[in-house]
C-alpha cells in the first residue's frame, strides 16, 4: 500500500486541481481530448498493436497511412477513441454490469460482433501466457460480486479500491477478447467518477511496471504494487493539468534541467518518481518553466 506521505501529496494535488477546475471544465475536457491519441496508442500497444502514435493520430483524424495495416487495428483505434471520448462526459453514477457490457460492445464493434458486449460462457476458456482466466461457468457471478463490492466499499482508500478491482478484473478475464483495454478503460471511468483525471499506462514500461504485477497477483493476492503504479500515474495526470492551467509556459524537461543545473538522467528519474511536477506529452517529459527545485 502507499504510505501516508504519498496519500497526503495526492490530497494536496487534488485540492489544487479542484480550485483550478472551477470555471475551467471546458479547458480540462480539451486537455483530455488532446491526449486521447496517446491513451489509445498506449493501451493498444500494450496488447501488441503495431500502430505507432503517429499512425493512431492519423487514423483518428481520418488521414491515410503511408503503410498497410490490419483493418482490425484501425477499428481498435477508432473504437477505443470513441469510448474514451464518451467517458469524458460527467459520470458520477455507480459502476454497473450493464455499463461494462455496453462499453465492451462498443470496443469490439466491427471487430468481433459475436462476442461483443457479453461475458464468456459455456466452453469459452481463455489463457494469457501461463494464466488461465476464471471458469466461464462462474464469470458472470464473479463479475457481479466484484462490481457490488466496489460500489459498497466505503472504507478502503480509493486507489486501493481501483487497484483491487483492476487486479481481479484481469485475473477473471471476463471476456473472450478486449480484457486489457476494458480494464484500463474502467480505471479511468472510476477515476473520473471521483472528479479526477484519467491516467495513461505507458506501453514502453509495461514489461517492468505493469505485466509483472499480473504474474504476482494470482499467487499472493497482493495488489499494493498496482496502487503504487496508479498513484504515480495519477500524480502525473494532476501535475499536467495543474501546469497547463496555471503555468505561463511548459518546456521539455531536458531544457529545464539544463537551465537549473540538474543532470538530465537525474531529472528523468525524479520525473518518473514524481518528486518533481513533470508530465508526459506525446511521450516527452515536460514541466513548468518556472518550477524551482527546493
Amino acid at each position: 500500500m502507499i504510505n501516508e506521505i504519498t496519500k497526503n501529496k495526492i490530497t494536496e494535488l487534488q485540492k489544487q486541481y479542484a480550485v483550478l477546475s472551477e470555471g475551467n471544465g471546458h479547458v480540462l475536457k480539451e486537455i483530455a481530448i488532446a491526449e486521447i491519441p496517446e491513451m489509445v496508442y498506449n493501451s493498444n500497444a500494450i496488447e501488441n498493436s503495431t500502430l505507432t502514435l503517429e499512425d493512431t493520430e492519423k487514423i483518428l483524424i481520418g488521414d491515410d497511412l503511408q503503410r498497410k495495416v490490419n483493418v482490425r487495428e484501425v477499428f481498435e483505434a477508432k473504437n477505443l477513441a470513441n469510448i474514451t471520448e464518451i467517458l469524458l462526459e460527467k459520470n458520477n453514477c455507480n459502476l454497473t454490469i450493464k455499463q461494462i457490457l455496453t462499453l465492451h460492445k462498443l470496443l469490439l464493434t466491427n471487430i468481433d460482433n459475436g462476442i461483443a458486449g457479453r461475458f464468456r460462457s459455456g466452453k469459452e476458456w481463455v489463457r494469457v501466457g501461463n494464466h488461465l482466466g476464471a471458469n466461464p461457468l462462474f464469470v458472470s457471478s464473479l463479475k457481479q460480486e466484484l462490481v457490488d463490492n466496489y460500489n459498497k466499499d466505503n472504507e478502503r482508500y480509493f486507489l486501493d479500491k481501483i487497484a483491487y478491482f483492476h487486479a481481479e478484473f484481469e485475473t477473471i478475464h471476463p471476456f473472450c477478447d478486449g480484457n486489457g483495454r476494458m480494464g484500463r478503460l474502467l480505471i479511468n471511468l472510476q477515476l473520473m467518477a471521483l472528479d479526477l483525471p484519467p491516467i495513461i499506462i505507458h506501453n514502453k514500461s509495461k514489461h517492468k511496471e505493469y505485466y509483472p504485477l499480473f504474474d504476482k497477483y494470482p499467487v499472493n493476492f497482493k495488489f499494493d504494487e498496482f496502487t503504487e503504479l496508479f498513484a504515480i500515474l495519477l500524480q502525473e495526470a494532476l501535475h499536467k493539468r495543474i501546469a497547463l492551467l496555471a503555468a505561463k509556459r511548459v518546456i521539455p524537461l531536458s531544457v529545464w534541467a539544463g537551465k537549473n543545473g540538474v543532470k538530465p538522467n537525474i531529472a528523468a528519474n525524479k520525473a518518473k518518481r514524481q518528486t518533481i511536477p513533470a508530465f508526459r506529452m506525446r511521450e516527452k517529459w515536460m514541466i513548468d518553466e518556472n518550477y524551482l527545485v527546493i
